[in-house]
């Protein structure tokens, strides 16, 4: 069976439609098995015995290896193709979500003591940490490399989009896949099932960025393995004789950029890892029967994610400093209603709004960014980009438990001061 023939390209760039949905397809499983484990995660906390701010601490290790690996995942993907990064970020993600659902069904099940179920659990999703960070790397170089200047900002706003229709998605479906005997971490199985059909139709389908040098060298050098992509070998030792040096995020042409982007990001983990807990406690909610609620208000987030980069940013088409700017304001304006919601239609209602501000902020700062290099270092910049979406997640998701510990309104009262910060930042930018 042949690749689907189509000569409609998307607009301003050499990719067809149904290759940039291949590359759409790679992020959106990502972004709505994580969601649909995020909306699962206080739940089944309180249904284990562990406590809130726990859960938070869970995901910190996984997030310092992908603050850590994504640079080299995006250097690898110059040498190796851009294709065969995505495929083994979906890998990672795949054995990450089977494993982490098995350790968690043991957990509820009272195999194991809840310590112990957590600690697998933190071991397990580092390795989504460690290799999952290859794939949004990948799909933004293999996008950006195959799109003009002009066109970029809008065709990386389509592709950061895929996180917000996850967002979508994700709680959208976790409810329908809390199956009898898996029970809450359902959903994680389902979305490695689905994980693995998105990785078989990117290997049959995507065209090899690399196919012209495989091809010279032979047979033989037809794929990357991952023991190549991870010792270092690469398909181009032959044909590039010198290596560029990597790309950092202190580089002057990005630095503003990277530090804007960071910024939100912590606001956003914060605020994100904190929604469940706040919803559930507002609401008065017990553990069973929790997620239906909290998907709700996700999924109203998620919306106003895609009406901002769907809808709101083609129309308007805002350089990137006005993204940064304005969707500073509205995250701060969003915020400020969820904090003083009492009821279901005020959490979903400023959820909605802050999400919209942040669906100006990222794509503001990741082509702010990737307008700011050459061609040439599309790949370095993907993976400091992709580093810096993943810093947020190392000390924002433990400070935020930590302050609603204190007082629940707190940790969106201080997200507020922070997004207002960032439009000063935004507003001195060039």
């Amino acid at each position: 069976m042949d690749a689907p023939r189509t000569t409609r390209r998307v607009a301003g760039s050499a990719l067809t439609t149904p290759h940039f949905l291949l590359l759409f397809s790679a992020m959106l499983v990502a972004a709505a098995g994580n969601t649909a484990l995020q909306s699962v995660m206080p739940a089944i906390g309180r249904a284990v015995g562990i406590a809130d701010f726990w859960v938070a601490i869970a995901y910190t290790w996984s997030a310092v290896l992908w603050v850590g690996l994504a640079p080299y995942w995006a250097e690898k993907s110059d040498h190796h193709g851009r294709k065969a990064l995505t495929m083994l970020g979906l890998t990672g993600f795949v054995v990450s979500m089977t494993l982490c659902g098995l350790v968690l069904v043991g957990g509820l099940k009272g195999w194991m003591s809840a310590p112990l179920t957590f600690g697998l659990f933190a071991v397990f999703r580092a390795i989504y940490g460690g290799l999952g960070c290859a794939t949004p790397s990948a799909t933004q170089a293999y996008l950006a490399s195959k799109t003009r200047r002009s066109a970029r900002t809008g065709a990386l706003s389509a592709l950061s989009s895929s996180f917000g229709l996850g967002t979508i998605v994700g709680p959208a479906l976790a409810p329908l896949f809390v199956l009898p005997f898996v029970g809450l971490p359902g959903p994680l199985f389902a979305f490695a099932l689905i994980g693995v059909g998105v990785l078989l139709a990117v290997l049959k389908w995507l065209p090899d960025d690399l196919k012209g040098e495989r091809e010279g060298r032979g047979a033989a050098m037809s794929y990357p393995s991952i023991a190549s992509m991870i010792t270092g070998a690469s398909v181009r030792a032959a044909t590039t004789p010198t290596r560029q040096k990597r790309l950092s995020w202190r580089d002057g042409r990005i630095r503003p950029w990277i530090v804007a982007g960071v910024t939100a990001g912590h606001a956003q983990a914060a605020s994100l890892t904190c929604i469940g807990f706040f919803i559930i406690d507002t609401l008065h909610l017990t553990s069973n029967g929790a997620e239906g609620p909290i998907s709700i208000v996700m999924m109203a987030g998620a919306a106003g994610t895609l009406a901002a980069q769907w809808g709101i940013i083609p129309r308007l088409n805002l350089a990137p400093r006005s993204l940064l700017l304005w969707g500073s304001l509205i995250a701060a304006v969003g915020l400020t209603i969820t904090m003083l919601a009492g009821a279901l239609y005020g959490l979903v209602l400023g959820f909605a709004v802050t999400s919209i501000g942040f669906g100006f902020t990222r794509p503001g700062f990741t082509s702010g960014a990737s307008l700011a290099v050459p061609l040439a270092e599309q790949g370095g910049v993907a993976g400091v980009i992709t580093s810096a979406n993943g810093i947020s997640y190392i000390l924002a998701p433990g400070v935020g438990m930590a302050l609603y510990g204190l007082d629940p309104h707190l940790p969106f009262a201080v997200c507020t001061a922070i997004v207002l910060a960032l439009a000063v930042l935004a507003r001195r930018m060039p």
